[in-house]
């Protein structure tokens, strides 16, 4: 096995748990690692570094930060570090052709889903938005495309009816941590067995907007519960009852028929409490309050009782007090 000059270029935890990986294993060099720039965060909007920065530091490896790629003086810094390869992890950045060019074993990709399906930048949401029974990772020879290089391994993952973003992720992390190493245990016997993907049969998985996370309860209780798991951590469901915009963070589905409008809450146990929807019920389980932190349901309704009762409804708008 060939010891390889590796840079990585990457930004978020999934990304960064990667990092770690190849710094566990310890077989190649990495000699400079791209994160983006530090950005803005929680409240204060104080600068934070990504979770990449943070073991590139701990490592005291060569950190790069750049703005953008596509200027002379980063592509010939980066030409500087003689990359034998490029890992992408995550990283949120356009490669241009003239950076991807730099490596002399070229540029691959770890991608959160067995292309060409979900090709994008989202597309652990758009596999659970769209029911999806399974997923995965494929690594990929990268080109001038989005996500279209041809494709060295993959891994398959079953997507459970109670996975969400969060638990989807990590299964997709450590079968990418397992391909990738795979992958570079071998990377010349890999690279000469490529396979073309099928472009006919790609799908792309568009960045999730915020606008996305409000619920129209007119939807069907499953799509309504896959918009609650897909938003796990990052862009949470809500709704509004009289003036309060309220976060959904847990919730599973109940069939039945019920002779009330979409939105109405129909049933208040001691843990839970159920809202119709345009076919079924949701049975509501964790929930946030504007300004409070995370809550099971049980613990609301002892302190706020008032809030959630049988009759009142869920609208997709704050109501005037």
């Amino acid at each position: 096995m060939q010891k390889l000059r590796l840079c990585f270029a990457g930004t978020p935890e999934f990304a960064a748990a990667h990092l770690s990986a190849l710094i566990d294993d310890a077989t190649h060099d990495i000699v400079g690692v791209y994160t983006q720039p530090d950005r803005p965060a929680g409240r204060g909007k104080k600068l934070q570094p990504s979770p990449v920065k943070l073991i590139a530091e701990q490592h005291n490896l060569a950190l790069f930060q750049p703005q953008s790629l596509k200027s002379d003086e980063v592509v010939n810094q980066f030409a500087d570090l003689a990359p034998d390869l490029l890992i992408v992890v995550a990283y949120g950045l356009i490669l241009p052709a003239s950076f991807l060019a730099v490596p002399d074993k070229g540029c691959i990709n770890v991608h959160a889903s067995l292309l060409p399906r979900w090709r994008g930048a989202a597309p652990i949401e758009r596999a659970i938005l769209a029911g999806d029974k399974k997923s995965g990772v494929t690594i990929m020879q990268m080109d001038a495309g989005l996500d279209t290089g041809a494709m060295l391994a993959s891994r398959k993952t079953k997507i459970a009816d109670t996975d969400d973003r969060v638990s989807l992720e990590k299964k997709i992390q450590i079968a990418g941590i397992e391909a990738l190493l795979e992958v570079l245990d071998d990377l010349e016997t890999y690279q000469s067995r490529a396979t073309l993907q099928d472009d006919t049969a790609s799908t792309y998985a568009a960045k999730v907007d915020k606008s996305e996370a409000l619920i129209d309860w007119r939807l069907s209780a499953t799509q309504i519960n896959r918009i609650v798991r897909a938003g796990t951590g990052r862009f949470p469901a809500y709704t509004h009852l009289g003036s309060n915009r309220i976060r959904i963070i847990l919730a599973t589905t109940a069939s039945g028929d019920f002779n009330v409008q979409p939105g109405t809450i129909v049933d208040v146990t001691k843990d839970s409490f159920s809202v119709v929807c345009g076919e079924g019920a949701l049975l509501v389980k964790e929930v946030q309050l504007p300004g409070k932190n995370i809550k099971a349901v049980k613990d609301m309704l002892n302190s706020q009782s008032n809030e959630i009762q049988p009759g009142k409804q869920f609208t997709d708008s704050p109501e005037s007090s």
